[in-house]
């Protein structure tokens, strides 16, 4: 039996030694050819379309950017007592330094540059700085509260200027871009769209005809600039809602066409001069709009009259509805305010509009607008 499995043994190494030898020395076959992978497949751009946003809006802040400044204040905050020997005699002269920074945009070669008036309201010291690193002193030239601008005139060579567009052509929807000097840190630039237009009864001002943005903006942004894909100046960022203090995505601009009006009045007269007509006005609803029977679907309606006022005198009455002022359509009470606003003084204007059913034609001429109280803040101002 030993012998049995040896010789079965040795009959299976000689096999298997021989299979080995067999294919060491056989010719070696060629490998199968595989077939080549195409080439991945890579879309063509798509074309350009008119309207469509650039990819990259490097042009418009290279444009703009220049005349992008940043501001910082200095305001010395004094006891209310110290103007009394006892107390400076027990206390000294207790007096604390305030500081304070925010942003502005240079409108003219002459140096005006514009900011809001919260940024500067009640500083002792104004500083300018420019993004090539110059530094000034600036002087305050005028204030309006009543819309929350400022104008600072600083005296410095070969000033950039920005370029102006056009806010009454904005849409929502419509790219812009914020840049101004937020927490400090530097100029900085954001983006986001128009999210709506004409917001109003924010508390913020007397005049509230705000662009609202997603474009974020934080404390140090107030004055700076909100511009369009192109570089062109839609607006001075002013506020934003917040429930942190930073940025939610919900920020307001005060137009230009707003603040080119606030410039040039109190460059030329150093305050701005509003026209006013003495009415109490309410928005169209349909509910107003069936009680006064009014034949359109937008426009604005006389509540009341001031007695002996420029609207008085004129015969306008309570229960008319204005649609147009000096040729411009107005659909809401912040835009008859703003249309009004801004007639000069003195001079006729037509207003255009319905009584009941019939068409109205009457000429007011506007006077200087009282002096009105400063509006309360319930938003937090940037």
């Amino acid at each position: 039996m030993k012998r049995l499995w040896l010789l079965f043994a040795q009959t299976v190494t000689v096999l298997l030694a021989a299979y080995f030898v067999f294919h060491a020395l056989a010719p070696q076959r060629p490998a199968p050819v595989q077939p080549a992978l195409p080439a991945p497949t890579v879309a063509p751009p798509l074309p350009a379309r008119e309207g469509d946003a650039p990819q990259s809006f490097s042009a418009a802040v290279r444009r703009a950017a220049p005349a992008v400044v940043s501001i910082n204040t200095r305001t010395t905050m004094r006891h209310p007592l110290a103007a009394d020997p006892w107390f400076r005699f027990f206390f000294g002269d207790r007096a604390e330094t305030h500081t304070g920074l925010g942003s502005g945009v240079i409108m003219h070669a002459d140096g005006y540059v514009l900011t809001n008036n919260h940024v500067v309201a009640g500083a002792d010291a104004i500083e300018v700085v420019l993004p090539d690193m110059r530094r000034t002193a600036a002087r305050l030239i005028g204030a309006d509260q009543e819309s929350d601008l400022a104008v600072l005139k600083i005296e410095l060579d070969a000033l950039p200027v920005i370029a102006l567009g056009s806010s009454d052509a904005l849409q929502v929807g419509d790219r812009v871009l914020a840049i101004g000097n937020p927490f400090g840190v530097g100029q900085t630039v954001t983006s986001g769209i128009v999210s709506a237009l004409g917001r109003s009864q924010l508390g913020l001002n007397t005049y509230e005809n705000f662009i609202q943005t997603d474009a974020a903006i934080n404390p140090g942004n107030s004055g700076g600039a909100l511009i369009d894909a192109d570089g062109r100046l839609l607006g001075i960022n002013t506020a934003i809602y917040s429930r942190s203090g930073g940025s939610m995505g919900i920020g307001f601009a005060i137009p230009v066409s707003t603040a080119q009006q606030v410039l040039g009045s109190i460059v030329q007269h150093g305050r701005v001069i509003r026209g006013w007509i003495g009415v109490e006005t309410a928005d169209l609803t349909p509910e107003l709009r069936e009680t006064f029977a009014v034949p359109v679907a937008s426009g604005v309606l006389i509540a009341g009259v001031l007695t002996d006022s420029p609207a008085a005198r004129a015969g306008l009455r309570p229960g008319d509805l204005i649609t147009r002022v000096a040729g411009q359509s107005v659909a809401s009470t912040a835009e008859l305010m703003t249309r009004t606003a801004a007639l000069p003084p003195g001079q006729p204007a037509r207003f255009e509009g319905y009584r009941r059913q019939q068409a109205l034609q009457l000429e007011l001429t506007p006077v200087q607008r009282p002096q009105a109280r400063q509006a309360q803040r319930t938003l937090q101002l940037r």
